[in-house]
């Protein structure tokens, strides 16, 4: 076939599928050409330009920051939500973001891990609309949330909320998230129920954390699960700049041990690795060296947060990258 001819044929079959809008089979059959010909002319018109394809980015949608998050930090995918500088809209918004991102993406047979006081996870579940199927689901807590009386029903709405949106199972795990010793720590781990709700981390398909700051939120300083500030001192001295499940990490997302980690009951950041979907849910100026620090020690795989946070960790990594340049130069 001549090239012109070709290109004639191309322009053809690219006007047919679309500006007419009809199907690859329907134009096979209307030119009495095989549908692998129509597909591979296809192909060929977008290398001959004969066929541009542009993508209108809708306002509000940030997807070459998200590209960009995503190749800086290796993140399976990152979700960036517009909204007000403000931590109780950030909240809402990052929530009803996540809440999309779970009734969209759930699998079957899904086992969903969930940590404990969370004002980010609890917007998220607050958010989520039911699904309208059943997946065999199961949903397990990954942190202790047992505490002070009125707000352990934080945690424990949480995680049997999420399993009636899913329509599964919820497993709690039947423990404070901090004891008073690691001798305590070891008593909880003989109990029936707190064994048998620990040996099915292993099997979290998605796991849903919040990323703390070194000063506790709110809702987690209500619930009585806090170290005492001296051992908020040690962390600090020891380089900690924010936690997962209460498991805390330096600014180079380096798990940080003081003697106030062997009296943690929840999910170890090495497990929380191995997760196939780890998703952290967080956003705001004061969580910027939390939410960097988790991202360098790859504990979650995807990231749902706002635009003001996405922005300042793709300037920071710029930043990282300038300086090691000038130490290298000098």
């Amino acid at each position: 076939m001549a090239r012109v001819d070709e290109l004639r044929l191309m322009a053809k079959v690219a006007q047919l599928y679309y500006e007419k809008g009809l199907r690859q089979t329907d134009i096979a059959d209307q030119l009495d050409i095989s549908q692998a010909t129509i597909s591979r002319l296809l192909k060929r018109a977008q290398q001959e330009e004969i066929v541009r394809i542009s993508v209108s980015t809708p306002l509000g949608a940030y997807t070459e920051l998200e590209n960009d998050l995503e190749t800086t930090y290796g993140l399976k995918e990152a979700i960036v939500v517009d909204c007000v500088s403000n931590d109780d809209q950030i909240l809402r918004d990052i929530g009803s973001a996540a809440a999309y991102y779970l009734e969209t993406t759930l699998k079957q047979n899904e086992v969903i891990g969930i940590s404990s006081w969370s004002s980010s996870l609890l917007a998220t579940v607050e958010a989520m609309r039911p699904l309208p199927r059943q997946l065999g689901a199961r949903v397990i807590q990954i942190l202790g949330g047992v505490g002070n009386p009125s707000a352990e029903y934080h945690a424990v709405h949480l995680v049997r909320k999420l399993a009636v949106l899913v329509q599964g199972e919820a497993t709690f795990l039947a423990a404070p998230g901090v004891v008073g010793s690691a001798e305590a720590r070891q008593i909880y781990l003989q109990e029936q129920y707190v064994r048998e709700a620990i040996a099915q981390f292993e099997h979290v398909t998605l796991a849903l954390v919040g990323i703390g700051s070194i000063e506790p939120s709110r809702l987690l300083a209500s619930s009585g699960n806090v170290f005492s500030p001296q051992e908020l001192e040690v962390l600090r001295e020891q380089g900690a700049v924010g936690d997962i499940c209460l498991r805390f990490f330096d600014a180079n997302g380096v798990p940080v041990q003081t003697p106030a980690s062997e009296r943690v009951i929840g999910m170890e950041l090495d497990q929380l690795r191995k997760v196939r979907r780890s998703v952290g849910i967080a956003g705001g100026e004061r969580k910027l060296a939390a939410i960097r620090g988790a991202l360098r020690g790859h504990f979650i795989n995807v990231l749902i947060t706002d635009l003001y946070t996405a922005r300042a960790l793709l300037a920071s990594s710029a930043d990282s990258v300038a300086n090691a340049a000038d130490k290298r130069a000098h």
